[in-house]
C-alpha cells in the first residue's frame, strides 16, 4: 500500500501550475482495473464525481427593487404561482415544487415573467397593488436553494399494490411490475465520496453550470447510515443542501418537469471534486457498481416507514433488471446518466484549467441527524 499522502497545498499548487491531473470517476474505476489501484492513485489527483437527479425540496428566492410609491409585498404571484412574502419589502420565495420549477425555467430561457402583488398600504409604504412583468436583468437578486442536492445514495422504488401508483420517481406499475432507481451508482457524488467527507459549508459545487456552494447539512440529513465495510451508505445517508446564482444557471444541464399527483421538480446535474488526498480514499471513489448496493422499497404502502426488500447492487439496476424477492423487475433510472457525464466533463476541464477551485471544507457536515419523525 503506498504511504503517499497530498495535501490541499500539494493540490492547489499543481492547479496553479496547470498540472493537475483530474478525472471523471468512471474513467478512475477503468485505471484501476488496467493498472491496480496503487498506480491509479499514483497518477491521478483529483476525481470528479456527478448527479443528475430530481429534485423538488429547493425554493427560489426573488429580491425585487422598490417601487414609486412603495409597496411591502404581503401576498404575490409570479406567472400564477403563489410565492410566499413578508420576509423584507419585496423578496419572494417560491417552492420549487409547487411551480418555482417552471418559472425559473422561464427565466432561464429568457422570457418574462408576470407579477400580481398586494401590500398592507402604510404611511411609507402606500402602494396597495403592484401588476408588472419580470426577467432576470430585473431581478436584483436571484437565487436557487436546493434543500436536498446531494444525496450519499438512492432508493429502489417499487409497488406491491395492484395498478398504477405515480410517485415522486415516477409511474410505479403494482404488483412488482418495474422498479424505478435515484442514484446512478459509482460516479455519483455520495457513493464516491462516502459521508460526503469531502463537504461543507462553504465547499464550492458545480451546478447546472454555476458556481454553487455548500449551506450545511440539508433535509433528511442522515450521517450514520448503515454502512457496507467498504464505508459506504446502504440508505440515502447524508445530506447537503447548495445555493447558487441564477445568474450563472445554464439550462443544458436544468430541466423544469412535473411529477403527476406529486409535483413540480427540477432535473438538476451537479459535479463536486473529490480530492485523492490518500490511498483509503481513492479505494472508496474506485467502488465498482458491483459492490455498491441501494435499498428497495415498497413506495405504495402510505407510512412513514416502508417495507424494505433489502439492498441490490447497481450492476443489476444499470443492466435494466432486478431481482426483488425471488422476482425479476425491469428497471428504469429516474435520473439522467447523460447530464450526470456532461456535468462532469465540464468540471474536470474547468479544474484543469484553473477555472474552478480546489479547497476542503473548513468543517465538515454536522453529524446531527436532520431526519426527525414529527408525530402528534
Amino acid at each position: 500500500m503506498s504511504r503517499t499522502v497530498r495535501t490541499e497545498v500539494d493540490l492547489q499548487r499543481r492547479q496553479r501550475q496547470g498540472t493537475l491531473r483530474v478525472c471523471t470517476a468512471v474513467v478512475f474505476r477503468q485505471r484501476v482495473a488496467e493498472l491496480g489501484l496503487e498506480q491509479a492513485y499514483a497518477a491521478t489527483d483529483v476525481v470528479v464525481a456527478a448527479d443528475a437527479s430530481f429534485i423538488d425540496q429547493g425554493c427560489l428566492l426573488l429580491g425585487l427593487g422598490p417601487t414609486d410609491p412603495p409597496i411591502r409585498i404581503r401576498e404575490a404571484q409570479v406567472d400564477g404561482v403563489a410565492a410566499l412574502a413578508g420576509a423584507g419589502p419585496g423578496e419572494l420565495l417560491l417552492p420549487i415544487a409547487a411551480g418555482g420549477a417552471q418559472v425559473l425555467a422561464n427565466l432561464l430561457a429568457g422570457r418574462r415573467v408576470s407579477l400580481a402583488a398586494t401590500g398592507d398600504a402604510t404611511a411609507l409604504q402606500p402602494r396597495p397593488e403592484l401588476h408588472t412583468s419580470l426577467d432576470l436583468d430585473r431581478i436584483g437578486v436571484a437565487r436557487l436553494s436546493l434543500h436536498r442536492a446531494i444525496s450519499e445514495n438512492g432508493v429502489v422504488a417499487v409497488s406491491s399494490a395492484e395498478g398504477l401508483i405515480r410517485s415522486p420517481y415516477g409511474p410505479l406499475l403494482g404488483p412488482f411490475g418495474n422498479a424505478l432507481f435515484s442514484c446512478g451508482g459509482a460516479g455519483s457524488i455520495g457513493l464516491t465520496m462516502p459521508g460526503l467527507a469531502g463537504l461543507g459549508p462553504g465547499s464550492p459545487v458545480l451546478v447546472a453550470g454555476g458556481m454553487g456552494v455548500v449551506l450545511g447539512a440539508g433535509s433528511g440529513h442522515q450521517p450514520r447510515p448503515r454502512r457496507q465495510a467498504s464505508g459506504h451508505a446502504r440508505t440515502p445517508g447524508a445530506v447537503a443542501a447548495v445555493s447558487v446564482d441564477l445568474a450563472d444557471l445554464d439550462l443544458r444541464w436544468l430541466r423544469a418537469s412535473h411529477f403527476e399527483g406529486q409535483g413540480s421538480a427540477l432535473l438538476v446535474a451537479l459535479a463536486a471534486p473529490v480530492p485523492l488526498l490518500s490511498e483509503a480514499v481513492a479505494r472508496r471513489a474506485a467502488a465498482p457498481n458491483e459492490q455498491l448496493e441501494a435499498p428497495v422499497l415498497d413506495l405504495s404502502i402510505p407510512r412513514r416507514i416502508k417495507p424494505s426488500f433489502g439492498g441490490v447492487p447497481y450492476a443489476q439496476l444499470l443492466a435494466g433488471r432486478v431481482q426483488v424477492s425471488g422476482r425479476s423487475l425491469r428497471c428504469a433510472p429516474a435520473h439522467s446518466i447523460r447530464l450526470a457525464a456532461e456535468i462532469g466533463e465540464e468540471l474536470v476541464q474547468r479544474l484543469q484549467e484553473g477555472r474552478f477551485p480546489l479547497r476542503l471544507p473548513l468543517q465538515p457536515l454536522t453529524e446531527r441527524a436532520a431526519l426527525l419523525p414529527l408525530d402528534p
